[in-house]
């Protein structure tokens, strides 16, 4: 007898000959896929209230954003207008994780197109670093505010499709 479950958005078919089996089996698929559930919550309120915050701090005082986040100054002359135009895109990436959590049938372009940006702007900072505009030290500087968004937003992408696809293929 075939049973469905269904949690953090993966449903999963059980083929279990006895009763006992298919309910431990049950149980276990129920609380990985809770703790998948809170490793996507965590990486989306991340990538979510980092990315707006960051772009609010942007576009409400430039000139401090400048002075106070690390390597900014080494990049060049402060330029309010560029800072304010990328703190409107950290902005609205922050707010596509967000929507994208409580949308989930506009989940995947959301957060496809903000990995997109994500992923471009991490890989041109190690482009940076391959062609020696900026030495190997700043990829451990950069990471938590460059690289790792783009890798959260790479997982939780690839996470929102295969879902999608289990569901479509669920209700098939």
């Amino acid at each position: 007898m075939a049973q469905r479950v269904a949690g953090a958005g993966l449903s999963t078919r059980i083929d279990g000959h006895s009763p006992q089996r298919g309910r431990i089996r049950t149980m276990t698929i129920i609380h990985d896929n809770r703790t998948i559930a809170a490793a996507v919550v965590a990486m989306v309120a991340f990538n979510a209230i980092f990315l707006s915050a960051n772009g609010l701090f942007m576009l409400v005082n430039p000139l401090a954003w400048y002075d106070l986040v690390p390597g900014v100054t080494d990049t060049g002359f402060f330029n309010q207008h560029f800072i304010r135009d990328i703190g409107m895109i950290q902005l609205f990436l922050g707010a596509a994780f967000g929507l994208g959590m409580a949308m989930p049938e506009r989940r995947v372009g959301l957060w496809a197109a903000a990995t997109l940006w994500l992923s471009a702007h991490a890989l041109f900072h190690f482009w940076e670093v391959a062609v020696g505009i900026c030495s190997p030290a700043v990829i451990p500087r950069d990471f938590p505010a460059v690289t790792l968004p783009a890798i959260l937003g790479i997982v939780l992408t690839f996470w929102a499709i295969r879902r999608s696809s289990a569901e479509k293929t669920a209700s098939a």
